[in-house]
């Protein structure tokens, strides 16, 4: 049966940014629909590391994630739900004199934002972390950081976004933008047609061909990135912790999830040459943590992109409860890194499972959040840079916002979708 229907917001993603949308809008009592191509949390938002940090962010997201960060500590208790929330703080470690400076150079973002973070010496991280084993050149600390699980985290979001009559809809794929008088008019999807004044495209990794089918040119890349999960050990540190070769953070149930510090590959598709140009700064600062693979996955873009192809009438088809191939290389080495930093634990120590998801990139690897000037009522939500999971509480809030307010409480000018077009880009940074 073909559904023909009205809403206030039409939000495109069930990750948890899109259902944090949702949630705040509900809440506000705006009618909203929300369609998810697969199931909730089914892509990166259930694929994440779980980390929620303000540290070593960009200037211009440190006032967001200081507000996000407030809302997780009370996220539990709002959304009367277990998402694993542990407030252990965030510890950043450098081996070298290069890294450390990067910490020191972050101190004086933290202070003029009044977030409290230290730099400390090789030894005050060992005695931050039992057991953990250096030499280390120095640390960075933020007590406030902290982690929970993702696919809990965005669920819960969805859940309580229904009880406030919020009409979430899984395997319903977007498939066109209704552009009618030069502004948004609805959504076309493979089950009909949903009316509505305003879209929010938060299709994370499928952002920019979503926006294509709006007309508009979103510099945007998808990266590869694998987590491990391991055997479960003794409780070892509740602190979320990024060292060179590897981070992890500690669950409940004694396991931990690893990921191989900032190691994530690019599968090369046709996307990949559009706006190349734009990319190179960050990728160029940062080469030595990224991969670039040519193979199949570009011979399949190929193929989708022939004409008469079912790819060119349902775009997004071939996407729905896909499973990214985790790198085994990338999990070897994080948990070879894991038990050289805890040498107590090797042989005790193994990988369970691995896995991968598609974290959606923007050239200065800052997000786009705002209403497109090309395209009245049409508002990205996306390009949060391996950020998302994080970013989620007050992107939702501050979607809800501009939607019903006309204005967030936070500035979003730096996130604009325009600076692509201006060539205002946040200076390229090194991943810390």
């Amino acid at each position: 049966m073909v559904e023909l229907d009205q809403a206030d917001v039409v939000i495109i993603g069930g990750g948890i940014v899109g259902c944090a949308a949702a949630y705040y809008l509900a809440k506000r009592n705006a009618k909203v629909i929300l369609v998810e191509k697969g199931r909730i949390a089914g892509e990166q938002s259930s694929r994440a590391w779980g980390f929620v940090r303000i540290q070593g962010r960009d200037p211009d997201e440190v006032p967001l994630m200081v507000e996000s960060n407030r809302i997780w500590r009370g996220l539990e208790a709002e959304l009367e739900a277990d998402i694993e929330w542990v407030q252990g703080g965030n510890l950043a470690i450098a081996k070298d004199d290069e890294r450390a400076e990067r910490f020191r150079d972050w101190l004086p973002i933290a202070r003029s934002f009044g977030v409290e973070t230290r730099v400390l010496t090789g030894t005050q991280v060992e005695g931050l972390i039992p057991g953990i084993k250096g030499p280390f050149t120095a640390g960075m600390y933020t007590s406030i950081d902290g982690h929970a699980e993702p696919g809990k985290a965005t669920e819960a979001f969805a859940k309580a976004a229904r009880e406030h009559g919020a009409d979430i809809r899984t395997y319903t794929t977007a498939e066109g933008i209704d552009m009618a008088g030069g502004r948004v008019g609805g959504v076309f999807t493979d089950k009909g047609h949903i009316f509505a004044d305003v879209v929010i495209n938060a299709a994370g990794a499928h952002a920019a061909k979503l926006a294509r089918l709006a007309g508009l040119s979103l510099p945007q890349r998808a990266v590869r990135a694998t987590v491990a999960q391991t055997t479960p050990v003794k409780p070892v540190t509740s602190i979320g912790t990024w060292a060179p070769g590897v981070s992890f953070r500690q669950k409940r149930d004694g396991t931990f999830y690893l990921a191989g510090g900032a190691s994530s590959i690019h599968d090369v598709t046709l996307e990949s040459f559009r706006q190349a140009r734009m990319f190179m700064p960050n990728y160029l600062k940062n080469r030595r943590i990224f991969q670039m693979n040519i193979g199949r996955e570009l011979l399949h873009d190929v193929r989708r992109a022939l004409p008469g192809s079912e790819a060119r009438e349902h775009p997004f088809a071939h996407t729905v409860d896909v499973e990214p191939e985790p790198d085994r290389a990338t999990a070897v080495e994080s948990i070879k890194g894991f038990v050289e930093l805890f040498p107590e634990l090797y042989g005790q120590v193994k990988i369970r499972r691995m896995w991968a998801g598609m974290i959606d990139a923007t050239p200065d690897a800052v997000p786009v959040i705002g209403e497109a000037d090309e395209l009245p009522g049409f508002i990205f939500a996306t390009g949060f840079s391996g950020h998302g999971f994080a970013f989620g509480p007050i992107a939702g809030k501050l979607l809800s916002e501009l939607v019903l307010d006309g204005r967030p409480s936070l500035d979003l000018h730096a996130f604009r979708f325009e600076r692509f077009a201006e060539g205002d880009l946040a200076a390229p940074k090194n991943v810390l």
